[in-house]
């Protein structure tokens, strides 16, 4: 029996849902390990601080996919793999690649989940949009990011570095996370009833996406 296209826009929803979920507890976790490597208690407590936004976000995501009748925890699963590999090979090895990552990799997950929610309804839509608002680690980050380099210029060179490698990471995760979820494939290519992305516009985002991603590092006073 096939499935109808609610039921098709629904699973599509939870597994959108489920990505970014997945992701803001994966955030949760690592700015908890990122707070033990910062210099000082004030560093600590705003990393932690940052830590506790996302859990916020987390709990509106679940209770969304709670109201679409979805299990979070096995919405979640799904993407853990993914998510789970994409951290291993992004481990920051001192404090200030920690920031970077949460900077711009975070930054660039979360430009890529606003593109996709335009196609969702307005309800989820909002949900998602209010999850991935800034959790105030931008003023902060770029200020400690542009003290250390101001005091070892070759921090620059090698965060820059650092950047770039989270940009090359970062997008391949995001076209893993879209690429493997039949739902999220259907969703981005639209259908009669609703708009898509056709090769040329997917071009498009991937084109804006790459140039948010260079404003962030300008921002940092990096290259991208």
């Amino acid at each position: 029996m096939t499935e109808s296209p609610d039921e098709d826009y629904r699973r599509a929803a939870v597994d959108l849902l489920g990505a970014i979920a997945y992701g803001e507890l994966s955030a949760f976790e690592r700015l908890v390990e990122d707070a033990k490597m910062a210099p000082g208690i004030d560093d600590k407590i705003a990393i932690g601080a940052m830590a506790t936004a996302e859990f916020g976000h987390l709990r509106k995501l679940v209770e969304r996919l709670e109201q679409l009748g979805a299990d979070p925890a096995e919405a979640m699963q799904a993407f853990r793999q993914s998510f789970d590999s994409f951290h291993a090979h992004t481990a920051p090895s001192d404090y200030y690649e920690g920031l970077i990552k949460a900077y711009v990799g975070d930054g660039l997950a979360a430009d890529f989940y606003r593109e996709i929610a335009a196609y969702l309804d307005p309800e989820t839509r909002e949900v998602i949009i209010s999850s991935l608002e800034d959790t105030g680690q931008t003023a902060f980050i770029v200020e400690r990011v542009r003290a250390g380099i101001a005091e070892d210029h070759r921090l620059g060179g090698r965060l820059a570095l650092w950047g770039r490698r989270l940009m090359g990471e970062a997008l391949t995760q995001a076209q893993r996370v879209a690429g493997d979820r039949d739902s999220l494939t259907a969703l981005l290519a639209g259908g009669v009833d609703r708009p898509g992305l056709d090769l040329a516009a997917l071009g498009r985002m991937f084109a804006r996406l790459t140039e948010l991603h260079a404003a962030r590092m300008a921002e940092l006073g990096l290259e991208a």
